[in-house]
């Protein structure tokens, strides 16, 4: 039987702030060396699938730049293989995709072409390891005409998720996108496998509503139960997570540090892989201090990193503290400078003695949810020397250091929005 992936990868990740202002939400780096759309990608490799459409719509440059032509998964190929696939403006159809269903619906000449027993969507923007193979072993032995991965949460997370209930066989009862007062905890993980007749028929079915929101949560999959369509639910137990929030963005890397973590990037038997660059071995210098860390090549230590991830080429000078913080690539932490539980993108100067992440005001920015004192800097900018940046802090893109006069308080939108 043949099966056919499509990623849903066009999200601007909103929540994300200036992390996603110039990459789309899948494209953000993560855990020093990958992109967060490395773990579908290797999960469908290491699941025996080989043809792959990525479906793009936000700032898609990079993440094309970094897939390319699928090679580091084993998708580089005559027949199959990954395919980037956008919105285009043609005679009779196609626009800027409306929601989850609507960006299938619009690539369905490509599902068609794929000539696929099965659909397996996916969203681009979770950390796990899942073989699909399993899952899909599992829609066929109960007939389904859809099969939704599930897990279970915590009653205060489901709202956040589309809730299912099911009957004694996994068989869906009842599904409601983000209810306000969730029936249960039994949450839907944007993981679908689809018979490719049953995805063709309700896709369409969906189009020519026009009262549809065009969205496999909200619309989809609450007529599909309604219509008596054989729906069932996938359970799984194992760690996954959507780090669409800067929050959960640093928890999950701080998972990543524990001594047994729940994601083991070690297991040679599921290698999540990516594009990586060329670079030279770490450089851990006289008087420097590492630990409980992820340090990826070419960063240079000469001071101290705790509890920290450092991506490509960071450099962190003498007498400078890194501490439960995620250090983008090619930033230079000058000479004396503090980082405390912070999240710096790439191509960012920490002036000497800055201190960024400072104090113990935890005045939060509710728009984005900050509220534990994580402080984010956008790519590129430039802190001046001797500054204090508090804490709940988030400093826009491209600044230079003549764009700051003092120091910054916290729970600070600083030159950037709420929503990037």
């Amino acid at each position: 039987m043949r099966t056919l992936a499509m990623i849903l990868a066009g999200g601007k990740g909103t929540r994300l702030s200036v992390l996603a202002n110039k990459r789309a939400k899948p494209a953000v780096p993560f855990a020093g060396k990958y992109r967060i759309i490395d773990f579908p990608l290797s999960n469908c490799t290491n699941s025996g699938i080989t043809t792959v459409g990525v479906v793009t719509q936000y700032r898609p440059r990079s993440l094309q730049d970094h897939i390319r032509n699928g090679a580091p998964w084993d998708m580089d190929r005559m027949n199959g293989g990954v395919s980037l696939l956008q919105p285009y403006l043609g005679r009779m159809d196609s626009d800027w995709y409306d929601g989850t269903a609507d960006a299938i619906y619009q690539n369905i000449d490509f599902v068609r072409n794929a000539r696929a027993d099965y659909v397996l969507i996916l969203s681009g923007d979770h950390i796990y390891k899942m073989d699909y193979s399993r899952m899909i072993q599992f829609h066929q032995d109960r007939r389904a005409d859809v099969t939704v991965a599930t897990l279970k949460v915590s009653l205060d997370e489901a709202s956040r998720f589309g809730i299912v209930q099911t009957d004694t066989e996994y068989r869906v009862t009842s599904f409601d996108e983000k209810p306000k007062q969730p029936k249960g905890t039994l949450a839907s993980m944007g993981i679908y496998v689809f018979n490719y007749d049953t995805l063709v028929k309700v896709l369409t079915e969906d189009a020519s509503d026009s009262n549809s929101s065009k969205d496999f949560g909200k619309d989809v999959f609450p007529k599909m139960v309604n219509e008596n369509y054989r729906v069932f639910a996938y359970p799984y137990g194992e760690y996954w997570v959507d780090v669409g929030t800067i929050q959960s963005y640093w928890e999950a890397h701080m998972d990543l540090l524990q001594d047994s973590p729940p994601l083991d990037l070690l297991d040679r038997d599921w290698v999540i892989h990516t594009r990586s660059e060329e670079r030279p071995p770490v450089n851990i210098r006289t008087g420097a201090t590492v630990n409980h860390s992820l340090i990826t090549d070419g960063c240079t230590i000469e001071g101290t990193v705790e509890y920290s991830v450092l991506s490509p080429g960071v450099r962190v000078a003498r007498g400078a503290v890194v501490k439960q913080s995620i250090i983008l690539p090619d930033t230079v932490i000058e000479a004396g400078a503090v980082i405390d539980k912070c999240i710096i993108d790439k191509n960012v100067v920490i002036g000497r003695f800055a201190q960024v992440g400072h104090g113990a005001d935890y005045t939060p920015i509710k728009e984005i949810g900050l509220t534990t004192g994580i402080t984010v800097i956008g790519k590129g900018t430039i802190i001046p020397p001797e500054i204090k940046i508090g804490r709940n802090v988030v400093v826009g893109s491209d600044l230079t250091d003549d764009k700051f006069n003092g120091d910054i308080p916290s729970g600070t939108l600083f030159n950037a929005e709420a929503t990037d």
